[in-house]
């Protein structure tokens, strides 16, 4: 069997018959393992629920597809094999948890989960979840610190600094032009060190995410985050969900499993109560960057939402809507809320993990936070159009 014909028969399966995909192929050894698993899952209206709604049957197809397919290609089998036939009650069961390959999208839908979870099967979930946010801690920690950090302390120069904080490799570029050659030295104009405050809080960055399902992706980077940054010294953080109700996490910061536990995914949206409940937590709005995180689908009050959000913008806040924070592609999202509230000045897009660090690290230097999405390729909301 040519390698074109192998391909052909396992992107089409073989029906009933050897001959009902029309190749006429048959499979062995391996092949015939990854096509009776395939067929499980994608055989068919009549071969659905073909796992039988057996534990020990599922988990057993779970181990096979980890054997028989890369991680990526498994992660997406398990996210179709939840939708088509049913398995999140099934998570539930110890045993289907130890099996199955972790990543974001099982940690969200775990979270959505979180309070049918048996007691028998908690410390199971949690340990799935905790190897998730670990993972995702090692890859997302280093640059989030470095950017963030980098950011303070370029924020906090200043031009009269004490003999202990000047900066003398930057203090010598900015007086090249007063070189002496002479003495062979330079005869510095200017001093460029880094002022005494940066060891307290400088900063404050509030995130405030939206729990309803459709989030949780963005949910689990965002906890992931806030507990990164929550270790910065210099920086304030605070982290508050909603959905109909508003829940501060900020004391669970430390621990991203517990702040991920304590999200209830589901439910409605209110933002405006978010964005009033943010609003008493703020002390100095000029040196606060505020993050909603939300699709904008608005179940309160739109119109006094949207005149928080003009009061926060007023107060000189930071303001900075992320539509997404994933990789899981363009989100759906409310356009008139996003173009309401770009209206607004507020910079309204969609963000993945990897550009999240060097976001906060424009935003506490007070750069242009548009022009900083336009120089990374991301595609801003935009205002209404006049007329």
């Amino acid at each position: 069997m040519s390698e074109r014909l192998r391909r052909w028969r396992l992107i089409l399966g073989g029906g009933d018959g050897s001959d009902a995909d029309g190749t006429g192929a048959e499979l062995s050894g391996m092949d015939a393992k990854r096509d009776a698993t395939l067929d499980a899952l994608y055989g068919g209206e009549k071969k659905r629920g073909g796992l039988g709604g057996s534990a020990p049957r599922v988990a057993r197809w779970l181990g096979d597809i980890r054997g028989y397919f890369p991680a990526s290609v498994v992660q997406v089998m398990q996210r179709d094999a939840m939708d088509r036939l049913g398995l999140r009650q099934l998570l539930l069961e110890p045993e289907l948890l130890d099996a199955v390959q972790p990543d974001v999208h099982l940690v969200g839908t775990l979270l959505s989960l979180n309070q049918a979870i048996p007691e028998r099967s908690r410390e199971t979930a949690r340990a799935v979840v905790r190897q998730v946010v670990d993972e995702l801690e090692r890859k997302l920690a280093q640059p989030t610190r470095q950017a963030v950090s980098g950011a303070l302390h370029r924020a906090g120069r200043t031009s009269r600094p004490r003999a202990a904080d000047i900066d003398w490799n930057r203090t010598i570029l900015a007086n090249l032009r007063h070189y002496q050659p002479a003495h062979r030295t330079v005869v510095p104009e200017r001093l460029v060190g880094y002022g005494r405050r940066l060891p307290q809080v400088s900063r404050e960055i509030v995130l405030c995410m939206d729990q309803s399902g459709s989030m949780a992706s963005s949910v689990v980077y965002a906890g992931v985050f806030g507990a990164v940054l929550a270790s910065v010294r210099s920086l304030r953080t605070q982290v508050v969900a909603f959905d109909t109700a508003v829940v501060d996490l900020t004391d669970l910061v430390t621990d991203p499993v517990e702040l991920l536990f304590g999200v209830q995914l589901g439910g409605g949206t209110d933002i405006n109560a978010a964005l009033a409940y943010c609003q008493t937590r703020v002390d100095n709005p000029r040196d606060t960057i505020f993050v909603l995180i939300s699709d904008l689908y608005e179940g309160g009050d739109n119109d006094e939402m949207l005149r928080r959000a003009q009061a926060m913008v007023a107060s000189e806040m930071q303001v900075v809507c992320l539509l997404a924070l994933s990789d899981d592609g363009a989100p759906a999202y409310d356009h008139d809320n996003a173009a309401a509230l770009a209206a607004l000045g507020i910079p309204t897009f969609a963000c993945t993990p990897d550009q999240f660090p060097d976001l906060v690290a424009a935003a506490i230097q007070r750069d242009d936070l548009t022009t900083w999405a336009g120089n990374n390729d991301i595609q801003l909301a935009a205002p209404p159009e006049e007329g």
